[in-house]
This record gives structure tokens, C-alpha cells and sequence, in this order.
């Protein structure tokens, strides 16, 4: 016997599972576990960007996606580089503890929101659900990057084990 389930519950497990990487990849709560702070801030040779820069750059989009979906009117950065906010590494292990509080936090604030917002109505050009899955394939391409630095540093998997098959 097949249990009915409505479009919306369907859409808003998608959007979870978009949001966190579940499925899909390492869950994106799990990328940063057992990351020592000061690994945080290596930039391996070649790479672009260190794990704590490309951390924050997730963040970044995220907190303006959840102030776009509260209605605000959050304004671009000018450049690409604006959205890659502070430094190379932390300055410490509690700012290291609070970047990774953000990063946690982040995609949980974006799921209520999921569950709160009329998903498909017009905000400018764009509905929440677009933004939402946009922020959505914006991380997991970031999340992907974190794990290529972490292979790169010698500190992968996380503890809680990756995608290794």
C-alpha cells in the first residue's frame, strides 16, 4: 500500500537534502569535523583559497540568501572577490569554533525558512525555491572543494568517515 505524500513535503526533503549534502555527498555538517584551526588556514600549493576562506565564502552566501528569503533587500558585492570576506586562516581556535558555529548554523536557518516561504512566489527576478537550490548547488560545489583540500592536507576523512567509494 503506498503512502500518499504531498508536493510539498517532497520539495522541502529535496531542499534538505540540496542544503546539507545528504545523498549527495559527505553531509556538509560533517566536511569541517576534526579540521585542527590551524589546518583551517593552510593554503596547499596551487590551491586558490585556504579551507578557512572558502568556509567563509560559503557562509557569506548563505546569510545573504536567508536575509533575501526574509525579504531584505541584500545588495551584491560589486565583485566576486567581496564574497570572500577575512583572512587566509583564523587567528585563533575560537574563531575557528565560531566560523564553524555559522557554517552548522547556516543551512538550518535556510531550511526554516524553506518550510516557511511561499516557494514559489516572485522576489525580483528570482522565487525562494531558485535561490534556494542555488544556494543549495553553491555549497555542495564549495563542499567538494573542502574535501579536495582536505585530501590535500592528509586530514581525510572527517571522523565520522566520507564518501569513499
Amino acid at each position: 500500500m503506498s503512502k500518499s505524500i504531498s508536493d510539498r513535503s517532497v520539495i522541502h526533503k529535496a531542499l534538505a537534502r540540496a542544503l546539507t549534502g545528504k545523498d549527495a555527498h559527505v553531509e556538509t555538517a560533517s566536511v569541517l569535523q576534526g579540521l585542527d584551526w590551524r589546518l583551517a588556514g593552510v593554503r596547499p600549493d596551487g590551491a586558490p583559497h585556504s579551507i578557512f576562506q572558502v568556509v567563509n565564502h560559503i557562509v557569506y552566501w548563505q546569510e545573504w540568501a536567508a536575509n533575501w528569503l526574509d525579504g531584505k533587500k541584500p545588495r551584491p558585492p560589486r565583485h566576486a572577490s567581496g564574497s570572500w570576506p577575512g583572512k587566509e586562516g583564523p587567528g585563533s581556535r575560537r574563531e575557528w569554533e565560531r566560523t564553524t558555529q555559522r557554517f552548522e548554523k547556516a543551512p538550518r536557518a535556510l531550511q526554516t525558512r524553506a518550510r516557511e516561504a511561499d516557494l514559489l512566489s516572485r522576489q525580483g527576478q528570482w522565487t525562494p525555491l531558485e535561490m534556494l537550490l542555488v544556494i543549495g548547488s553553491h555549497t555542495s560545489y564549495h563542499v567538494g572543494q573542502i574535501t579536495s583540500l582536505r585530501q590535500s592536507l592528509g586530514v581525510w576523512p572527517p571522523p565520522s568517515g566520507g564518501v569513499t567509494w
